[in-house]
């Protein structure tokens, strides 16, 4: 593909290789804040995470997706970007980044980013611009502004995730503009051609400094119905009742536009120069909602979020990995949590239950067709931290306190020093510390932690990953019971607290056990919680 950008892009695929290289990768998200910090500063950083790579390599994960890293007031934490292609300095420098990418690229490990193109800092120059210089401005046809309702009120009863309106009243302009998020995050005009063209440019300068993916925040969100109308009120809301928040709306007209998916497949030529991965944070709660995002030609992939917001449910869980596999065959980001959630071990039950409850789980999803993600800290079984109310720091806390991100964002704890290896300062966050077991120091030396568990599990599916070709053919099996096939390798995961049998379609032997598994003449038993990786014999 011919292009004028000043970014060229590097060609990174090999000779004769087929398909592309996340079809069978394993991912794992990296909460830059919390991750390493290099400089005692009490803040993740660039510096910090590739210091940590050779663990990524080791536990046997292929790609890490940073969150974002870009020059930010850090309203939401780096989610209020003020500049999409330069690095913050709590962060590092570009130059750090470029290190980071070529000690990952040297350990095996491909790195996405963070791309978010909802809305931008309210410090971003385009809007410091637009609100300045008010409609004369050049960016001012960059976001969403709109008169008063008759009333002078806002435009319309839209709400903000994060509390109140979703507008602001720009008094020197007589305007409201809009924000799906905080004030401070002022939501882009994708109906104005020069935001797509900044964004194409944005892609390309990360692309040519190698980049192997992005991973894209909010991704049904970016347009909005040009009607601006009303929404109506959710089908959940009490007839008479008027709607006070987010949750109260059927968002037809703010969210999940057929438009969305036309800025992917604008995208889809440049990504697919560079065998680059798309992957959506397409948070909808119905997969044939979510479908139409990785139809030919937009993303690669979207995140399956039906069971990061859910407590444990064995028979609801293995039921929605059969219907969402079904919807998307050619294969979801399967995820049990992230930073923006309750950690999976608590939401299952903490302690140990909790980790055989997601071990499980994830021999479920690693053998279905796509690309498994783990959230920093999962490997090592971690429940939420503990983080006292006057100590959170998110947003959301001061809105619906019970819904704070902060328990999920605590320090990553490498060690059982001072703040757990993390920092030799304060942390950004403070939480109370981790018991001993909880850290990758004490893990390491454990044959039976979480960690060990993990890492083994990774190794498996990495080691039978050549047969794990084509099509699920779904086994019979219990309620509570995900067991399938694929070509040479199959998996079969009991989510119950009660043994069960399967049995196996062919002949095959037992690669990698979790939990009590026996494999005879009478079928595969799987114990409570217990999950195999079978090869075919």
């Amino acid at each position: 593909m011919t292009t004028t950008s000043r970014y060229p892009i590097p060609d990174t695929r090999s000779a004769g290789e087929a398909g592309h290289w996340w079809d069978e990768a394993v991912g794992y998200e990296v909460y830059v804040r919390s991750f390493a910090d290099s400089n005692g500063d009490g803040i993740g950083d660039l510096a910090g995470i590739a210091e940590r790579l050779p663990h990524l390599a080791d536990l046997g994960v292929d790609v890490i997706w940073l969150t974002p890293f870009y020059p930010s007031p850090q309203a939401d934490f780096g989610y209020d970007v003020a500049d999409h292609t330069d690095v913050d300095p709590t962060h590092g420098t570009l130059a750090d980044f470029d290190e980071l990418l070529a000690r990952a690229h040297d350990l095996g490990l491909r790195v996405m980013v963070d791309l978010v193109p909802n809305h931008t800092s309210s410090e971003h120059r385009w809007f410091r611009s637009a609100l300045g210089e008010g409609v004369d401005s050049p960016f001012r046809d960059h976001y969403v502004w709109r008169d008063p309702a008759p009333d002078g009120g806002p435009p319309n009863n839209w709400f903000s995730i994060f509390g109140g309106r979703a507008w602001t009243f720009d008094e020197a302009s007589g305007q409201y503009y809009m924000h799906l998020f905080l004030p401070e995050q002022p939501d882009l005009n994708w109906a104005e051609p020069a935001v797509g063209e900044a964004f194409t440019e944005i892609l390309r300068f990360w692309l040519a400094r190698g980049v192997d993916g992005f991973r894209i925040d909010v991704a049904h969100s970016l347009t909005e119905d040009p009607s601006f109308a009303d929404n109506p009120p959710s089908p959940d809301l009490p007839p008479g009742t008027e709607p006070t928040e987010f949750d109260h709306l059927d968002h037809v007209h703010d969210l999940d536009q057929a438009s969305n998916v036309d800025v992917y497949r604008s995208w889809r030529p440049i990504a697919d120069e560079a065998d680059a991965l798309l992957l959506g944070e397409v948070y909808l709660a119905e997969p044939e909602r979510v479908w139409r995002y990785v139809d030919d030609g937009a993303l690669h992939r979207a995140f399956f979020f039906g069971l990061n917001r859910r407590d444990w449910d064995p028979v609801a869980f293995a039921a929605d990995l059969r219907h969402a596999a079904a919807v998307i065959p050619q294969g979801w980001a399967w995820v049990q949590g992230s930073h923006d959630e309750s950690r999976n071990v608590s939401r299952f039950g903490g302690g140990d239950l909790g980790v055989e409850r997601a071990l499980a789980l994830w021999v479920a999803m690693f053998g279905l067709p796509g690309t498994p993600v783990l959230y920093q800290g999962e490997e090592l079984g971690l429940p939420d931290g503990e983080v006292a109310p006057e100590d959170r720091l998110d947003p959301v806390a001061a809105v619906r306190p019970d819904d704070a991100r902060d328990p999920a964002r605590t320090p990553m704890p490498w060690t059982t020093g001072r703040h757990h290896g993390f920092t030799t300062g304060e942390p950004w966050l403070r939480s109370a510390p981790r018991p001993p077991g909880e850290t990758l120091e004490h893990q390491a030396r454990d044959a039976g932690s979480p960690y060990r568990r993990m890492r083994d599990l990774l190794w498996a599916r990495r080691r039978t990953r050549v047969g794990r070709r084509g099509a699920v053919r779904w086994w019979p099996a219990p309620p509570g019971v995900v067991a399938y096939a694929r070509d040479g390798v199959a998996h079969a995961a009991n989510l119950t607290d009660v043994p069960v049998t399967v049995a196996p379609r062919g002949s095959w032997v037992v690669d990698h056990a979790v939990g009590e598994v026996t494999l005879d003449d009478a079928g595969l038993r799987l114990g409570p919680r217990a999950g195999a990786i079978l090869e075919g014999a």
